[in-house]
């Protein structure tokens, strides 16, 4: 009975929104006030920003096109094409120069010179390389999340304990044993953590040359949409892919596991 009425005590006495999950929603609501009062301020051009009435209707029209979907599984096959390349690129030159000294002192200032250039300088070179098609879309996602996981992974490289390592080559593992059992369980957060950046990074990439040279895609329809000067319609697409794209950067994580690990 006492147990019972401590553990009924604790959920009376527990709040039921927490302090953080109220300061996120005050700035929300406060950033849609300040939004809605420059909309009908007059201070800036016609539907520069639009009410939120309005880009709610385009909201919905967007969400009820069927072109919008087939636009968006483009993006997003373009995006997970070069995730996976990228990705694996980054992974093995990572595990590469973490695991030896003389590359990593030789090659990873490379990395560090590179990592930070707007990759779209590249794209005019990748569409002599690959064409004006999604070939070119994709490399330029690749390029674009390469970086940030290969130096990822080459950091987590170093924290992992050497003792792992010396058990691995005690019992003289193959390099691919030592890279299966020892190098990726011992860097599972480092990884986990380049992916999310290296997703950005694809994300970004790929937009970006999407609004240069394509006939499809989100990228295409956000730079029409900003051509005839639909502010609704861009802001809805812009909104939607902010959702996706904070959904895809949680499901990495809880698939990393990281989210619960934060949540403890």
């Amino acid at each position: 009975m006492a147990e019972t009425g401590r553990l009924r005590h604790a959920a009376v006495a527990a709040p039921l929104v927490s302090p953080v999950t109220l300061l996120r929603i005050a700035i929300v609501l406060g950033v849609l006030a300040v939004w809605e009062f420059l909309a009908h301020s007059g201070w800036l051009y016609r539907d520069v920003v639009p009410s939120l009435l309005s880009i709610g209707r385009a909201l919905a029209a967007l969400l009820a096109s069927p072109n919008y979907y087939f636009n968006l599984g483009v993006t997003a096959a373009e995006i997970g094409v070069a995730l996976a390349i990228g990705g694996t690129a980054g992974l093995a030159v990572g595990i590469l120069l973490g695991a030896n000294r003389f590359l990593s002192r030789a090659f990873e200032p490379y990395l560090y010179y590179l990592g930070p250039t707007p990759k779209i300088i590249f794209f005019p070179v990748m569409i002599m390389w690959f064409g004006v098609g999604p070939e070119s879309k994709v490399a330029l996602g690749t390029l674009s999340c390469f970086f940030p996981i290969a130096l990822s992974v080459a950091a987590g490289m170093r924290q992992i304990d050497k003792v792992l390592i010396r058990v691995g080559k005690s019992f003289r593992a193959s390099t691919w044993q030592m890279v299966m059992k020892i190098y990726l369980p011992a860097m599972r957060h480092p990884i986990i953590n380049g992916v999310r950046l290296g997703f950005g990074f694809a994300l970004i990439g790929t937009l970006l040359a999407e609004t240069k040279l394509s006939n499809k895609g989100i990228g295409f329809l956000i730079i029409q949409t900003y051509s005839v000067f639909d502010m609704p319609g861009m802001y809805a697409m812009l909104i939607v892919l902010f959702v996706l794209a904070i959904g895809a950067n949680s499901l990495i994580g809880k698939l990393g596991g990281l989210d619960s690990i934060k949540r403890k």
